[in-house]
């Protein structure tokens, strides 16, 4: 048995023990890596660490650190209400903003790390907050960061076009960006569907989130709504505190309201009455800004530029805000090292120290040569595509593109596969399932999302990431690779 072959097997087991026994895959990666390392690929503990993501591990604690100081002294509850306010109460907008907000960073140039490092915890504070299911918003960022994450000036678009230069291949920046874009809206939107999104239309420009007194959780992570606010008695009250509010509002003796029997006034009062009331309980439920608060939206702001403008590292600056405001408000900051993401660093650090020992011994490139040779280019597009998704999941996405793009050059120049289509198929293949709790983006999900179960959040997102393997290649191969677009 070959090495590398032996390489994916153990990675295999070490899936199985890790969902059959409960065990952390993190450690067990760990321990995989040393025994074929040194076992099998002859790499000493430099080789096997070479694979370590230190820089993963560093924003992975920094952001978490910073972010679970925001929330100990409010200001993550301030965003969240700030949000509503914006959306006039629509709970059911904000995943799409926060899909378009970090498809918007990373169209004009952040890393999509970087962009979800920025958006998951705000978004994900928001749906602890008000009861949407994490899966949901989680997904919602990370599709939005690879939504605009190909367009002509972002940094996987720039690399792309840069490979495909380089290759002397046909290609088109436009067709790349949009094909990327609308697969990731048409994935959100799906997701938003299944995960409880018409629930949360149905719930409308409420002031208050739903709580343990008005509802209970449903099967798929939100929180329905009890009867009172949801059916009739719910519009009796409503009905009734209108009535009262337009009442108040034409019995008033400014003089500016309508006569009474104005049909139309009176429509325009109420309105405006039930405006008014509503704006007036989030008012009054949104938290107040003091000095630590002002200080950490000082600080989130400062990150925000600092990745985007300075071009810093989003870790190391999330823990230099992080630290300094510790030692401003050490009360606020005291338990904040306990909540960081511990768990899930020993998880994706181990996981992909393996993956970089598969990397380091060649079984990456063994399984991407095997398909390349085969005689049936329709056939090796698809498997390509496959190879760039699942390995994606575990690894760099543009470094999978940017191994997988010159492997497709055989078959690419006999003319029987259109090179602008299989690019785009392979760029989309090897990003949506950056949602996989393995990958960057996934990890800063599963990291940021306040008030979970994590194991059973890492379930679904793994889950939920298998699938996205498991099907979006084929689809934008059927799309883009079959009908020889290029």
């Amino acid at each position: 048995m070959s090495p590398e072959l032996i390489s994916i097997l153990v990675l295999a087991v070490v899936f199985v023990i890790a969902t059959t026994r409960s065990v952390n895959m993190g450690a067990l990666a760990f321990a995989a890596a040393f025994a074929v390392g040194e076992l099998v690929a002859d790499l000493d503990a430099d080789g096997i660490f070479a694979g370590f993501p230190g820089d993963l591990f560093v924003v992975l604690v920094g952001v978490t650190y910073l972010f679970a100081i925001a929330r100990a002294n409010g200001t993550t509850d301030w965003l969240v209400h700030a949000s509503i306010r914006l959306v006039r109460g629509r709970v059911a907008l904000i995943p799409w903003v926060m899909f378009f907000l970090t498809g918007t960073l990373t169209a004009i140039g952040a890393v999509s790390p970087a962009a979800v490092a920025i958006v998951a915890p705000v978004a994900l504070s928001f749906a602890a907050r008000y009861g949407i299911s994490p899966l949901l918003m989680g997904a919602m960022v990370v599709h939005g960061a690879q939504g605009g994450g190909f367009s002509p000036i972002s940094i996987y678009g720039t690399i792309v076009n840069g490979i495909v230069e380089r290759e002397k291949l046909p290609g088109s920046e436009i067709t790349l960006f949009l094909t990327s874009l609308a697969a990731n809206v048409l994935i959100a939107g799906v997701v938003f569907v299944l995960f409880g999104g018409l629930k949360l239309w149905a719930r409308g420009a409420r002031p208050h989130p739903p709580t343990a007194e008005r509802g209970t959780p449903s099967p798929d992570g939100t929180t329905t709504a009890s009867p009172e606010r949801d059916g009739t008695e719910a519009t009796a009250t409503d009905t009734g505190a209108t009535a009262t509010a337009t009442a108040t509002a034409t019995g008033s003796g400014s003089g500016t309201g309508p006569r009474p029997g104005s049909g139309s006034g009176s429509s325009t009062s109420t309105s405006t009455s039930t405006s008014t009331s509503t704006s007036t309980s989030i008012d009054a439920e949104t938290p107040r800004l003091t000095p630590a608060r002002i200080a950490t939206l000082g600080a989130l702001l400062a990150l925000v530029v600092a990745v985007l403008v300075l071009d810093l590292d989003a870790g190391l600056t999330a823990i230099t805000l992080a630290a300094t405001l510790s030692a401003v408000w050490p009360d606020d900051s005291r338990k904040a090292v306990n909540q960081i993401a511990w768990s899930t660093v020993l998880l994706i650090c181990g996981v992909l120290t393996y993956v970089g020992v598969l990397d380091e011994m060649g079984t990456i490139t063994w399984a991407g040569e095997g398909v390349s040779g085969i005689g049936v280019p329709l056939l090796a597009a698809v498997l390509l595509c496959y190879i760039g998704a699942v390995v994606s999941a575990f690894a760099s996405s543009v470094g999978i593109m940017g191994a997988l793009i010159p492997l497709a050059v055989p078959f690419l120049a006999q003319g029987e596969i259109g090179a602008v289509g299989m690019i785009a198929a392979l760029a989309i293949s090897a990003t949506v399932v950056d949602v996989s709790p393995f990958s960057t983006n996934g990890a800063l999900v599963l990291a940021a999302a306040p008030d979970v179960d994590r194991e059973r959040f890492f379930r679904q997102l793994m889950i939920y990431g298998a699938i996205v393997v498991a099907v979006v290649p084929t689809v934008v191969w059927l799309v883009l690779v079959v009908p020889g677009f290029g």
